[in-house]
């Protein structure tokens, strides 16, 4: 029997994801043995540190440098990691495949609604984008840096007998880890477009690994594929990461059509500029570059030369 060792995060809703990913694999081909090999990174060592510290720390990102290596040192074939988290650029001899069909792209704001939050109500969340697309719309609200995994920050609201009154996490973890009755709004895509990538999940395998690459042909999404590689290429000409506040979603509203939302925030939500495009989708990438081009245009650049450097020192 074949076996393949497939890495992730050790969290639950890495382990989740893994279960997911591998059901119709299984049962396709009954064979196979796959074993999952959970990996602890520095953003799940450290939850008190800002991201950006524990990725210097890391030698790279926060939440795939240790399951990178392991793929590159050959102790796992693919990883499956939450999209949202990989920087833009791959390793040498690694690659992305196309991601299954996507979850809900939206975050969610969990213990009450934006309408109904009372001035001054504190709301959690660790992410830059999310705090600064929250004072855009509701400046009179107190955001507090929070970090871990999604039952413990669901933990800190008082819905749950915790001291906020509301945090913001991604639907997609929420409904991955049937917690949906957490949610108390979906926010408008429009007023809080998300992370690149995110709702998706990130295959990543050796390129030099033929088998398990063709195990996966048929796992992918072509819609989502092009979908995620537009919203990564806009943040990678951004020179974006965890620590800036670039939103980004992507859609396919017809055949062969993509459309693509662009958003870049200050920190305090004082200025917002947003540019958005229309390509195809076999180049999602000259799109993405498109639409970073437009945000550059209007100023993106000043506002990012500006947090770049505050995000190094701070952390």
């Amino acid at each position: 029997m074949v076996t393949f060792y497939v890495g992730s995060r050790a969290s639950a809703l890495a382990r989740q994801q893994v279960r997911t990913f591998l059901a119709p694999l299984r049962e396709a081909y009954p064979d196979v043995r796959f074993v999952h090999r959970p990996l602890l990174e520095g953003g799940d060592k450290d939850r008190t540190s800002r991201l950006a510290a524990v990725s210097v720390s890391s030698g790279g990102s926060a939440f795939s440098t240790n399951q990178e290596a392991a793929l590159l040192a050959g102790a796992v074939d693919l990883v499956v990691h939450s999209l949202k988290d990989l920087p833009t650029a791959n390793p040498d001899g690694l690659v992305l495949l196309p991601p299954p069909t996507r979850e809900d792209v939206r975050d969610a704001l969990c213990g009450g609604t934006l309408a109904d939050l009372p001035e001054g109500a504190t709301v959690g969340t660790g992410a830059a984008r999310r705090i600064a697309q929250l004072l855009a719309v509701r400046p009179d609200l107190t955001p507090v840096p929070i970090r871990g995994n999604v039952p413990p920050r669901l933990g800190r609201t008082k819905a749950r007998g915790g001291p906020l009154d509301s945090v913001i996490l991604a639907a997609a973890g929420l409904r991955r880890l049937g917690l949906d009755d957490a949610i108390g709004e979906l926010l408008p895509l429009e007023s809080f477009p998300p992370s690149a990538g995110q709702g998706a999940l990130g295959i990543q395998v050796r390129e030099d690994n033929t088998a398990i690459r063709e195990m996966l042909t048929d796992t992918g999404c072509a819609d989502t594929w092009a979908q995620v590689r537009a919203e990564r290429a806009l943040l990678a000409e951004l020179h974006g990461g965890c620590s800036v506040p670039v939103g980004t979603w992507a859609t396919t509203p017809g055949a062969g059509v993509l459309t693509l939302l662009g958003q870049v925030t200050t920190l305090d939500g004082s200025r917002q500029i947003t540019a958005r495009a229309t390509g195809t989708v076999t180049d999602p990438e000259c799109l993405g570059r498109q639409v970073a081009a437009e945000l550059l245009n209007q100023g993106a650049e000043e506002i990012l030369a500006r947090i770049r450097p505050a995000a190094r020192v701070g952390s």
